[in-house]
């Protein structure tokens, strides 16, 4: 294999610890995945290890170009399985139909965009093993009631059982971030339809968080044609709902906004 020094890109800092790659891989549950789909490949460190354990069921998205030639050149096993494209624009569905891993050392800057992509196709994805910045691994972690549960709390606990596994040091990535990260696992729970509108519960989510400091009686107007009346969780704050509340929400605004 060639030698390369690589470039930051997209907010990605690249792992070079073999051993922490090995970690994160052997943190992938499934064992009869229709397909295993790296999120930037880059240098390559998760890649290799995931070819040797999945062979053709695994595939990798890379944005770079200097990245996919050094992956088509050190890694020509891939063949057709690896993507030049963006992981958010791709249309998953072409890859499997469903029981599929997703698994990366996610891009800083776009982690958010990656997860809103993995809510969106929940239909497809089992399981998402991946490391992103420490906060943003606790925020979707996080239980109702503390500051930092927010949007990609409620709607991927919606879903997903999800698990903090381990925090990884700087010192393992080149270049080296300035803050630490973390591995989390994602794995799909039994809900396949929420028992609401799911479509004005991710309506109800994002409009309570986006004025969070705000009641649920103020931030949700925009979502209802006359004042709210008669809930006690709209004098309540977003960051104190849970997941079933906030179904419970969305069923009751449903019913208001039916009656009018």
């Amino acid at each position: 294999m060639k030698n390369v020094t690589p470039k930051k890109r997209l907010g990605q800092h690249f792992l070079k610890d073999k051993g922490v790659a090995l970690k994160i891989v052997n943190s992938i549950a499934a064992s009869n995945a229709n397909a295993i789909v790296e999120v930037g490949p880059g240098t390559g460190i998760l890649t290799g290890l995931l070819l040797e354990r999945y062979g053709d069921k695994f595939y990798g998205v890379e944005i770079d170009a200097e990245s996919v030639e050094y992956l088509k050149e050190n890694f020509p096993e891939l063949g057709k399985n690896l993507f030049f494209a963006d992981f958010i624009n791709l249309n998953l569905s072409e890859i499997a139909s469903n029981n599929m891993v997703v698994v990366g050392n996610f891009p800083y800057n776009i982690s958010s965009q990656i997860f809103f992509k993995i809510f969106d196709n929940r239909h497809l994805v089992n399981e998402v093993v991946c490391m992103v910045q420490r906060e943003v691994a606790q925020r979707i972690c996080e239980p109702p009631g503390s500051r930092t549960y927010g949007i990609l709390s409620v709607l991927l606990q919606a879903y997903f059982h999800i698990s903090y596994l381990f925090t990884v040091n700087e010192g393992v990535f080149h270049p080296p971030p300035k803050v630490k990260s973390a591995v989390i696992r994602l794995t799909r729970n039994s809900i396949s339809k929420l028992e609401c509108n799911e479509k004005l519960f991710v309506k109800v989510v994002k409009a309570g968080f986006n004025q969070r400091r705000k009641t649920l009686r103020n931030s949700l107007k925009s979502l209802l044609s006359k004042p709210s009346q008669g809930h006690s969780l709209f004098d309540k704050r977003p960051e104190q709902l849970s997941v079933a509340d906030f179904v419970d929400l969305t069923n009751f605004i449903g019913e208001i906004e039916k009656a009018i």
